[in-house]
C-alpha cells in the first residue's frame, strides 16, 4: 500500500511540474524571427569578428533587426551582402573596404639583429624575452604569429623575415594586429596608398645603423606634401586620412630611406628583393 502511494504522489508530483514547465514556457518564451536562421546560413560562418561582433549569429540577429547593414561583413564581400539585402529587402550598404598593412619594412637584409633567440618560435615569446632580436625595436622579429592567426590565408612569411598580406584575401578582422607584440600591423583604408613603413621615433641617421630604411624624422615629407596631409609627431610621420584625395607623390619623393613610400595593392612582394623600399642596396650581416 505505501508503495502504491508513493508512486502516486511521484506521478501526481511529475504531472504538477509538467504543468507549471508548459505554463512557464507558453508565458517566457521568447520569439525568434525564422529569418534569423535564413540569413546565418547565407553567412561565411567564420565568427571571424570583422564585422565588430562577436559571431555570425549576432550579426544575423541585427541584420535582420536593420540594427545593421549587411554590407558590415567584410569577409562575404558584396555577392554575400547582396544576397542578404536581397532576402531582407534592404539596402546592402557601403563600407569603405580595409586591409592590414605591416609598418615595418626592416626585412633581415636591411635591420640588424642584435641577438639569437633560441626558444620557442612565437614573436611574443621573442618580446617577452629582453624586447626580441631585432637592433631596432620597434622592428617586425619575423616568426610569424601573425600568419599563424590569420584564418583566412593571407599572411605569409617572405624571405626577408617580414609577413605579406594578400591585398584579395585580407578580411581586415584584426586577429594579426592584436596578436603582434610590437603593434607595427595595423588596419587602413584599402584606398590609401600612401603609407609610412616605420615605428620607430628615433631622431637623426644613427638609427640608420640599425635599419637602412628607417625614418630619420627629417620632415622632408612633411614639407613637401599638401598642406595637413603629412604632419610630423614623436618624430614620424603621420598621414591625415581625411585628405587622402590630395597630391600624395611628393611626400615620397625627398625621402632619404624609402621609409614613406607609395603602395598600389600588394605591400611586399615574395621575393628577396621585397621589403628595400630604399638605399642603401647592401645586404646587412646577421648575427
Amino acid at each position: 500500500m505505501q508503495n502504491l502511494i508513493a508512486i502516486g504522489f511521484l506521478l501526481g508530483l511529475a504531472s504538477a511540474l509538467g504543468v507549471v514547465l508548459a505554463v512557464a514556457n507558453a508565458k517566457l518564451k521568447v520569439f525568434e524571427d525564422p529569418r534569423i536562421d535564413q540569413v546565418h546560413e547565407m553567412l561565411p560562418n567564420s565568427n571571424c569578428g570583422a564585422c565588430g561582433l562577436p559571431g555570425c549569429r549576432v550579426f544575423a540577429e541585427k541584420a535582420v533587426a536593420g540594427e545593421i547593414q549587411p554590407s558590415q561583413c567584410t569577409v562575404g564581400g558584396t555577392e554575400t551582402a547582396a544576397e542578404v539585402a536581397g532576402f531582407l529587402g534592404v539596402d546592402a550598404g557601403t563600407l569603405d573596404r580595409k586591409i592590414a598593412r605591416l609598418m615595418c619594412a626592416g626585412g633581415t637584409h636591411v635591420a640588424i639583429q642584435m641577438a639569437e633567440y633560441t626558444g620557442f618560435p612565437s614573436c611574443r615569446a621573442a618580446s617577452a624575452a629582453g624586447g626580441g632580436t631585432k637592433g631596432c625595436r620597434y622592428g617586425c622579429m619575423g616568426f610569424g604569429d601573425c600568419q599563424a592567426v590569420c584564418d583566412f590565408d593571407a599572411i605569409v612569411m617572405g624571405p626577408t623575415g617580414l609577413p605579406i598580406i594578400d591585398f584579395e584575401k585580407c578580411t581586415a578582422c584584426g586577429d594579426c594586429v592584436r596578436i603582434c607584440p610590437k603593434r607595427i600591423i595595423e588596419l587602413v583604408p584599402a584606398e590609401q596608398h600612401l603609407i609610412v613603413q616605420c615605428k620607430s621615433e628615433l631622431e637623426g641617421d644613427e638609427i640608420l645603423e640599425l635599419c637602412r630604411v628607417a625614418c630619420t624624422a627629417c620632415g622632408r615629407c612633411a614639407a613637401d606634401a599638401s598642406q595637413g596631409l603629412v604632419k610630423m609627431r614623436k618624430n614620424l610621420p603621420v598621414i591625415n586620412t581625411d585628405l587622402l584625395h590630395m597630391e600624395s607623390l611628393d611626400a615620397i619623393r625627398r625621402c632619404p630611406t624609402g621609409a614613406i613610400t607609395w603602395v598600389d595593392g600588394q605591400q611586399f612582394k615574395n621575393t628577396p628583393e621585397s621589403g628595400k623600399p630604399g638605399p642603401p642596396t647592401e645586404p646587412i650581416d646577421i648575427l
